[in-house]
């Protein structure tokens, strides 16, 4: 993909500022042990779903805690296991979000919208749809993001080439 087609956010500084901490206040990194679709991993995944949920509400003018919406997708998939196990993982789509909250809330302060954000990030898996515009937009870059890992069984290339991960 070439530079000038990748949509970038305007404050990338403030996104990156988040990643670090979140990075340096928990066990985040170990998601880069676990591979959640294609060859893509939690890690990458992650990074992905929050920096598309900040692009999409910049592009659609959507006004966001944007801070936390950072945060609650950062780790909407922080259960901490590798799911393709056969270790009684059968219904990770549906349990994960909870595994991930639990894992979330016990290394951080979270607020109800992050927590909502976590919760429901898999609606409509899972049966409550998300409260927040937050939660909302998080949802559909999963949704978007976790379609294009699978189907093209490729990492997301300008994430990881082009954004230049110098935090």
């Amino acid at each position: 993909m070439e530079q000038n087609k990748i949509k970038r956010l305007k404050d990338e500084k403030q996104f990156f500022e988040i990643v670090k901490t979140i990075s340096e206040e928990s066990v985040f990194s170990q998601t880069e042990q676990y591979i959640q679709h294609g060859v893509t991993t939690v890690y990458q995944h992650s990074l992905a779903v929050a920096y598309y949920s900040c692009w999409l509400a910049e592009h659609f003018h959507i006004q966001v805690q944007k801070k936390e919406m950072i945060r609650g997708a950062l780790l909407h998939d922080y259960f901490l296991y590798d799911w393709h196990d056969k270790c009684g993982r059968h219904f990770h789509g549906f349990t994960h979000p909870g595994c991930a909250l639990r894992n979330a809330s016990r290394d951080f302060r979270l607020t109800l919208r992050e927590k909502d954000i976590i919760k429901k990030h898999m609606f409509p898996l899972t049966p409550i749809p998300p409260v927040y515009r937050e939660g909302l937009l998080v949802c559909i870059a999963d949704k978007v993001c976790s379609t294009y890992e699978t189907f093209h069984r490729r990492r997301l290339r300008w994430m990881l080439y082009h954004l230049k991960w110098n935090y």
